[in-house]
């Protein structure tokens, strides 16, 4: 027993500790840098300017120790005037909310923003969360006290020189429209600029005459823009394709491009930041040219239409036949479709149920003249607050649909492909610094990466924007007729009627619903007229 305590006693003597020391100081995280580039031209000298740009910021990032690459953002041949134009932009200032940039590297305030309260209010926001930008050009960092007083002065003066190109442009146009030299960058459909000159496209000019002929013979502007998607006519003026609307054939029947004269300035571009397009509505002289180009409808034709549209705008005569209810009016009591009632010359809808037998249905009677008057208070209603309400429809719809489709199979494989194609980037930044990468093979393989990046963005934009619902489309279509209709009708439009409304709903004898094209209900009072 002595001997084993002896012996125990003895190896804890021999136990050595071994004492580690605490560092000096903990090791510095690398700073996460990201870059952005943006040419303002397409042409091939920037373009070289782009490569040189996104080569150069690979490196610079690179070759900071303390520094590691987040990512190198470009916007390619894009105007810097507006923020919302630049999709690199967008995505650089995504990634800082989402916490994976400390700071960012740009060449100069004007090709950050030449816009000043986007400029301070970006710098702004990205300072709440932790992220400084850093300005080579001006050696501005916003990291630093003065750097957002610097930034306004600067961001003023890229903003001033952008206005000041932008008001030289503003004066060459005015000039050539003055002097009746005036060529438009696009022209109508039936035309095409070739050798500085608008000239005839006789295939689609074909489609033009026979859209005056049907207009002439009879057939409303509805029936001829079906015509043509059946027929499976696509409309592509310049690059956009779409499908023949409505409001098309309107403007081909009163363009006067299709006589050969020109009405310059239909449009214009505000003078201050960021730029708007707006409808001339007397605020800029117009300017109207004949004969700047060949004709492709003769005067008296083009004078006609313009004569049988003026007689279908105008109010209708009840004792006519045909009205713009016909098949649309529905009974919200038992379901059944109203039927026109025509009594001393005054034309009266009616409940089909209740005309049988009043205790079938209890909703009566109404005036067409009622429905008219109900349907001009809420157009009012709608060029007031219709595009808020319409615009905050399209963004419910689009995130109820996105939430939808970001959870499917495609949509989670093309993430994984970004991903892996965004580390790829990165792998070949790392090996072009340790210099196992030639910098001509660097820049070919970085630019197929991104091309394939933005293909596989492409495919996932593609496919979050598959949806058998056609709300958002027909919305959309909804606002831009909004806004191509006029401020004020006094009277009753049968063309104006058929492009927004699809059905009336009768709820009983005081009020009405009437359903949008994009599926939107608007109740509305019916007021009584003396009978």
């Amino acid at each position: 027993m002595g001997s084993a305590k002896t012996e125990g006693s003895s190896a804890l003597k021999e136990r050595r500790v071994i004492k580690i020391e605490a560092t000096s100081e903990q090791k510095a995280k690398k700073l996460r840098v990201a870059a952005y580039a943006r040419v303002s031209s397409d042409s091939s000298d920037q373009l070289n300017s782009f490569m040189a740009q996104t080569d150069y910021y690979a490196t610079l990032i690179s070759s900071h120790e303390d520094w590691a690459m987040a990512d190198i953002y470009a916007d390619e041949g894009i105007s810097g005037t507006s923020a919302l134009k630049r999709p690199e932009f967008q995505r650089l200032i995504s990634d800082c909310k989402k916490g994976r940039i400390d700071r960012i590297l740009v060449k100069s305030i004007s090709r950050f923003a030449r816009n000043t309260k986007d400029c301070l209010e970006t710098i702004r926001a990205l300072k709440s969360i932790g992220v400084s930008v850093y300005f080579e050009e001006q050696n501005i960092d916003t990291a630093e006290m003065s750097g957002e007083l610097l930034t306004a002065v600067f961001a003023g003066i890229a903003q001033k020189e952008s206005e000041s190109i932008s008001g030289n442009m503003r004066w060459s146009y005015k000039h050539r429209m003055q002097t009746g030299t005036y060529l438009p960058s696009s022209t109508a459909y039936g035309y095409v600029i070739r050798d500085m000159k608008t000239v005839i496209d006789e295939a689609r000019a074909e489609v033009v005459r026979q859209i005056f002929s049907d207009y002439l013979n009879g057939m409303n502007m509805y029936e001829i823009a079906d015509k043509l998607n059946r027929a499976q006519i696509p409309y592509k003026c310049n690059t956009k394709v779409q499908k023949w609307k409505h409001t098309t054939i309107a403007y081909i029947l009163s363009n006067e491009k299709y006589i050969g004269d020109s009405l310059w300035q239909k449009s214009y571009t505000t003078q201050t930041l960021p730029a708007k397009q707006m409808k001339n509505k007397g605020e800029c002289e117009q300017y109207y040219a004949t004969g700047t180009h060949p004709p492709i409808i003769d005067r008296q034709t083009f004078k006609a239409a313009q004569e049988l549209r003026a007689r279908r705008r105008q109010p209708i005569d009840n004792t006519g036949i045909d009205s713009a209810f016909n098949q649309i009016i529905y009974c919200g009591h038992c379901g059944s479709l109203f039927r026109k009632k025509l009594t001393h010359d005054v034309r009266f809808w009616i409940c089909r149920n209740h005309a049988q037998s009043k205790d079938a249905c209890p909703v009566s009677q109404i005036l067409e003249s009622e429905l008219h008057q109900a349907f001009l208070r809420v157009y009012h209603k709608l060029k007031i607050h219709g595009d808020q309400i319409l615009q905050q429809m399209v963004s419910d719809l689009q995130s109820v649909r996105e939430r939808r489709m970001l959870w499917s199979v495609d949509v989670i494989e093309l993430n994984k492909r970004i991903s892996e194609l965004t580390d790829q980037d990165h792998t070949l930044a790392e090996m072009k610094k340790l210099g196992f990468v030639d910098p001509d093979i660097f820049i070919s393989q970085s630019n197929e990466i991104a091309r394939q990046i933005a293909a596989a963005k492409q495919e996932k934009e593609r496919l979050i924007g598959l949806s058998n619902d056609e709300s958002v489309p027909k919305t959309r279509e909804l606002i831009e007729l909004l806004e191509e209709m006029p401020e004020f009708i006094a009277d009753f439009d049968d063309d104006i009627f058929g492009c927004l409304v699809s059905r009336i709903i009768v709820e009983n004898n005081e009020r009405i619903r009437f359903v949008l094209k994009n599926g939107l209900e608007i109740p509305e009072r019916i007021e009584r007229a003396m009978r």
